[in-house]
């Protein structure tokens, strides 16, 4: 069940010591500067800068901390990410428990193309400003915000184009054109599934949530809720342009630029540049796309380790496929929640593919089923499209209740509880494939079940490429992401978080809770660590503080990334926590370390 190109990339690690210790800052790089401190820009400086973006220069203000009406404004809106995107001061995740929180830049530039962007990234770079970009704003570690920055903003960057038949800039005779979307940097998948699905009727593989930015999840590695069908997000990208460190605006493919291009896929732009425009290979739409859902409890220990054992061969033998993604979630009071969605299968198939672990559960009294099994499929044209949950389905979704806000902007009600969060503890790992063997399965099992004791820990069956088909596995592990992905059958999520805590909206950081749900979580990882000791992991869905990062981020890719940061940002002006090279900065990425 292992992958012979996950071995041979193996080799590569003996090399890794050696490359970081090669990373320190280069000599001569001095750190950055502050507000009031020796070297900050002049009232003319930044007036100059605000001249070269057309007056788009301005200092960001929390709409929390505002006059009456903006605050009330922003209290009615604190559950809409469509709000909080449009706000500069604020980002869709209000901070992590002993890392960070939402802090405002000092300054923001809000590009409208790249020019702009190229006149932000040579001011930080003349004056040695700590420099932050921002489309989306949903990143769990914080990288869109750094106190006393320079923020180049990108959301007015959002448009998107089809093609009919795209060739990228360059590309060698002979490439063969095909389907594409080139998009903005500052568009969100809803703004994408919209042109590409609702009104192309094609497929382009995108995030799950709707309202985080394309860049972002794209140049992270992304997975999508059919991910186990057309492979990461980063697989997708045929082109990107980008602004690098020496304020050049580049358009990089697999023909031009290809190991910075290769980068962007999966290593995270913030590392390595700013990305003003992608373009995306788009796909086949499949006839239909739906949703399973149900929940079952188990009576005891004993009978709850049946189920998880059970739930995981059930899976392997029948869910494993292009067809399925999503979540299957253990929790500590022994219920087992359903969550998943399909592409390609009408409702009645879907269901019949439910019932023997249904028909095994109810032939057992030791089982209640809290919730009975609901199937709901649709053409998958209408999957993204809010008009239609509007007259068919409004229980699933949640809208942008602005005046004058786009008809498109909808949003999974699941999804509405992250706008804001604060998180307490966050952990992931790789579930690779050979825990479904009859020879680990049991133990598999116990370890999950032991690890829900302490916190719920989904299995996100579509963030593991494990049974996708041969075409999606290539693509895939052509990026930067960890190869262990491609033998991963799912990745386990473990979290705990609560409300918004932004400057002046009312909310506060219950510390001791906060703690113990840190607690809980590190505790439920450990317990997961029995089957999956020292895991690889997804670079934007981990913990904060993870260990040996380069390792369970990228694995044997590091070297090559690392490589691709001293050609294309040698001093460092690209800094974003645990992104590569940063381990030559200090921790707010001002004071470059010795060595």
């Amino acid at each position: 069940m292992k992958r012979r190109d996950c071995l041979k990339a193996t080799l590569a690690l003996p090399l890794l010591p050696q490359v970081l210790k090669a990373a320190g800052a280069p000599a001569m790089v001095r750190g950055r500067v502050r507000p009031g401190a020796a070297g900050w820009p002049a009232p003319a400086d930044w007036n100059q800068l605000s001249r070269a973006v057309g007056g788009r220069l301005s200092v960001p203000q929390s709409p929390f901390l505002g006059d009456p009406a903006t605050r009330a404004e922003a209290l009615a809106q604190l559950n809409n990410p469509f709000y909080i995107g449009d706000q500069p001061a604020l980002t869709q995740t209000s901070g992590y428990f002993g890392a960070w929180r939402s802090v405002p830049s000092a300054q923001m530039v809000a590009a409208s193309h790249s020019a702009d962007v190229a006149a932000a990234v040579n001011f930080a770079r003349r004056h040695r400003l700590r420099l932050v970009v921002k489309g989306g704003g949903h990143s769990y570690h914080g990288t869109s915000c750094a106190p006393d920055s320079l923020l180049v903003w990108t959301r007015a960057m959002r448009q998107v184009e089809l093609h009919a038949a795209f060739v990228a800039q360059g590309a060698r005779p002979g490439t063969t054109a095909q389907p594409a979307v080139s998009v903005g940097a500052g568009a969100m998948w809803i703004d994408v599934y919209d042109a590409v699905t609702t009104q192309g009727g094609r497929y382009v593989q995108g995030g799950g949530c709707t309202s985080v930015g394309v860049t972002g999840l794209v140049t992270g590695g992304g997975f999508g809720s059919f991910s186990k069908a057309f492979g990461t997000a980063a697989a997708s990208l045929l082109e990107a342009e980008v602004v690098t460190a020496d304020g050049q605006v580049r358009v990089v493919n697999a023909d031009h630029d290809p190991e910075l291009f290769w980068a962007l896929k999966g290593g995270c732009a913030g590392s390595f540049g700013i990305v003003t425009r992608m373009t995306l290979k788009t796909h086949a739409l499949p006839t239909t796309f739906g949703g399973v859902s149900f929940k079952v409890q188990a009576g005891s220990d004993e009978s709850w380790q049946a189920l998880a054992a059970q739930v995981l061969r059930f899976y392997r033998d029948t869910l494993c496929n292009p067809h399925w993604g999503e979540q299957i979630t253990f929790a500590g009071d022994r219920v087992l929640s359903v969550s998943m969605v399909f592409q390609g299968l009408n409702r009645e198939t879907a269901e019949a593919t439910w019932q023997p672990l249904l028909d095994w559960i109810k032939a057992r009294p030791d089982y209640l089923l809290r919730e009975p099994l609901q199937a709901l499929a649709m053409p998958a044209r209408d999957f993204w499209d809010a008009d239609f949950f509007r007259q068919h389905a409004p229980r699933f979704i949640a809208e942008d209740t602005r005046a004058n806000a786009p008809s498109r902007h909808m949003l999974w009600k699941g999804d509405q509880g992250q706008v804001g969060w604060f998180l307490h503890g966050y952990a992931s790992a790789w579930m690779p494939s050979a825990l479904l063997g009859e020879d680990r399965l049991g133990a598999a099992a116990t370890a999950i079940c032991a690890a829900a004791e302490h916190m719920d820990v989904g299995l996100h069956c579509n963030k593991g490429l494990f049974g996708a088909p041969a075409e999606a596995l290539a693509a895939s592990g052509d990026t930067a992401t960890h190869p262990a992905v491609l033998d991963a059958f799912a990745l386990a999520l473990i979290g705990n978080a609560g409300g918004p805590v932004y400057p002046g909206s009312g909310g506060s950081v219950d510390e001791p809770g906060a703690r113990r749900g840190a607690l809980r979580v590190g505790r439920a990882y450990a317990a997961l660590g029995a089957v999956v000791p020292q895991a690889p992991t997804y670079v934007s869905e981990c913990d904060y503080f993870q260990k040996d990062w380069q390792q369970a981020f990228w694995g044997p890719h590091y070297p090559r990334l690392l490589a691709a940061k001293r050609r294309y940002d040698p001093d460092g002006l690209f800094v974003i926590h645990h992104g590569v090279g940063s381990d030559a900065w200090s921790a707010d990425g001002f004071e470059p370390n010795p060595g």
